[in-house]
């Protein structure tokens, strides 16, 4: 026995064993779909699309920057140079010695100021910045006369010399050659005259003792001034024998050059008094006994 297919509606329910369904097909389904809408995306601009191009641009920086570096190392070279040579090659700064001030200090001063001079001019047209000032200093001291000095530059093209003088006390009779030696205090040698100034004591010891001379000198640096001027001569064999002639005639005996102050200080005492009118000697070797005779 057959049955027939019985045709049922997808909105009824299959009714019977041998029903079929029969599906229902939305017709807006099967529209098709519109695609999505363009999104614009902005991607920044590729430098280098490889390594090999990007590792090109960075040695072609590397490069630049080297290349930058050595040129402002270079220019600072050249920049340097020029200035070394314009301070210290060039006449800028040059010497002039119609600058040269010399300045000398100390009274009765016997330094020639000529021959400092002479001494500047063997480096005139040296720049300032290479002259060895404390060559010139040495130089200056050799001069006779010359106790101490100092040089300094006056730019910039100028030279100031600052002379202290020695400054002779003493005038003793050359030997070798006629005239007088005139001595420092220290017994230097600062100048030579033909006639003993009278301002100087005419010292007279045996030649070659410097010890007897040392004593001297002493002697004649502590006299003071109102006493020095009237001294004409000093004499000594030994250290402990000093003897001074007054310009008025008097002999003064003053032994060694202990109790110099003391010696002073009576000898002043005694030449403001009458007992030494008629003395012909004064005995100050022993300062607290006088001796005049």
């Amino acid at each position: 026995m057959s049955s027939r297919p019985v045709e049922t509606s997808a909105d009824e329910p299959a009714t019977g064993p041998t029903q079929r369904a029969v599906a229902r097909v939305d017709p807006d389904a099967l529209r098709p779909v519109p695609p999505p809408p363009a999104v614009s995306i902005r991607v920044p601009p590729v430098v280098s699309t490889t390594s090999a191009a990007r590792f090109a641009e960075r040695a072609k920086v590397r490069r630049t920057i080297a290349r930058r570096q050595a040129i402002g190392i270079l220019g600072a070279c050249v920049a340097l140079a020029a200035l070394a040579w314009l301070l210290l090659w060039s006449p800028v700064l040059a010497l002039d010695t119609s600058e040269l001030v010399v300045d000398i200090e100390g009274a009765g001063s016997v330094v020639a100021s000529d021959k400092v001079s002479d001494v500047v001019a063997a480096h005139a047209g040296t720049p300032l910045p290479r002259l060895d000032t404390g060559a010139i200093r040495q130089d200056v001291l050799d001069v006779p006369g010359v106790r101490e000095a100092s040089v300094s530059r006056d730019w910039p093209h100028g030279l100031t010399v600052t002379i202290v003088a020695r400054e002779p006390v003493a005038a003793v009779p050359a030997q070798g050659r006629s005239g007088f030696t005139l001595l420092d205090e220290e017994g230097v040698q600062v100048g030579h005259v033909r006639k003993a100034p009278a301002e100087l004591p005419v010292v007279d010891v045996p030649a070659g003792d410097k010890r007897t001379l040392r004593a001297v000198l002493d002697v004649v640096h502590e006299l003071p001034v109102e006493l020095s001027p009237q001294v004409g001569s000093i004499s000594a064999r030994t250290q402990d024998t000093v003897s001074m002639e007054l310009r008025g005639g008097l002999r003064v005996d003053w032994g060694s050059s202990a109790d110099t102050t003391l010696k002073i200080a009576v000898l002043t005492t005694l030449l403001g008094s009458d007992a030494v009118k008629s003395a012909t000697v004064v005995d100050v070797s022993a300062p607290r006994m006088p001796i005049i005779k």
